[in-house]
């Protein structure tokens, strides 16, 4: 049996995690969060319109005011520039993954729907 890697399994969620179903219009998205400033810093999914998985880093966050919301602890971005894009879901999470290790980020992973934005 192999030695445990805790960047192979991280590696590994977030490849799950950028994941679309077409059937049910669902995609995996990640986000990246600064927790000095309680923001989404960084988006990853995969778009079905271009048949790419890209990250975008956010430019511009909603007010958020989490003691009041109690629902999410950190405010989401509504608009963002493209980082890059890729052929598949593991060069998207080794990105991820520097990205997080260079700013000292957290992840999170939410469900879309293709009814919802994204």
């Amino acid at each position: 049996m192999a030695d445990f890697s805790i960047e192979h399994f991280a590696r590994t969620l977030l490849i799950e995690s950028l994941f679309y179903d077409e059937e049910y219009g669902a995609l995996g998205n990640v986000s990246l969060i600064d927790p000095e400033q309680t923001r989404e810093r960084f988006l990853a999914s995969f778009d079905p319109e271009r048949n790419i998985y890209h990250i975008e880093e956010a430019i511009e966050w909603e007010d958020l005011d989490a003691d009041r919301d109690g629902e999410i602890d950190y405010a989401l971005a509504v608009d963002g520039t493209e980082h890059g894009t890729y052929e598949d879901p593991a060069a998207a999470a080794a990105e991820l993954l520097k990205l997080a290790a260079e700013h000292g980020l957290t992840p999170t992973f939410m469900i879309l729907f293709e009814e919802d934005e994204f």
